[in-house]
């Protein structure tokens, strides 16, 4: 496909962005070696930006990053993509809104897909930043679009931004590639707090009101104008 030199400065800052982020998956435990990526969509075009397959984090550049369709064709870039990248592909191009896509190992809350169990919504934090509880999605292997669909099909008319996929890990979406990196974060935190909270007995429940209140006021209240 042809790029123009507008979309190939926008990719250009995307590469760097995206490079960025995959920083932030070691510094909060989220991978090992050279599992897990970010991507981000490229605005105005059919193109998302993503990790090349096996690179460990270290080696990670702005200029190693990979640019690939929306069917997971590479369009630019010396490596191959990410093993996921139809996953995430696929992702963009059946959910407009989501700009970011992040795929992590993260130990609790991979713990927690093995056991093909959501997450329940007993924690504040739950409730601001996934609305409810933590879904678990399909089991899918890898290689095609068929995790994509499995996302697609467990957080469409969902207010969480990660889902558990069965056996696998956790993807989360965004309105950008920070946004999905966060709430990548956030997965793994209160996985791992509410895994502890059942080994010391039974989590309480948040009533449904009190959930809707406390996602309500943190997706348009918190933080700063």
């Amino acid at each position: 496909m042809t790029v123009t030199e507008s979309v190939a400065t926008t990719i250009r800052s995307i590469r760097a962005q995206v490079a960025a982020l995959h920083a932030e998956l070691p510094r909060n435990g989220l991978v090992v070696w050279t599992a897990g990526n970010v991507s981000a969509r490229v605005p105005g075009a059919d193109l998302l930006v993503i990790k090349p397959s096996g690179v460990s984090y270290d080696e990670i550049t702005a200029d190693n990053m990979v640019v690939t369709d929306l069917d997971a064709n590479l369009v630019d870039g010396e490596m191959a993509p990410s093993s996921d990248t139809a996953a995430h592909a696929y992702v963009y191009k059946h959910m407009p809104h989501v700009n970011g896509v992040v795929h992590t190992h993260s130990t609790y809350a991979t713990a927690w897909s093995a056991r093909a169990e959501p997450i329940p919504c007993v924690l504040t934090m739950i409730a601001d930043e996934f609305g409810g509880e933590i879904p678990v999605g399909p089991f899918a292997l890898i290689g095609d679009d068929s995790i994509g669909q499995g996302i697609v099909t467990t957080l469409s008319g969902h207010r969480s931004p990660a889902v558990l996929m069965r056996n696998h890990g956790v993807f989360t979406i965004g309105a950008s590639a920070r946004a999905a990196v966060k709430a990548a974060v956030m997965c793994e935190d209160v996985a791992r707090t509410v895994h502890i909270a059942r080994q010391l007995g039974t989590p309480l429940p948040i009533a449904q009101n009190d959930v809707d209140s406390l996602y309500a006021r943190y997706q348009n209240v918190y933080g700063q104008a």
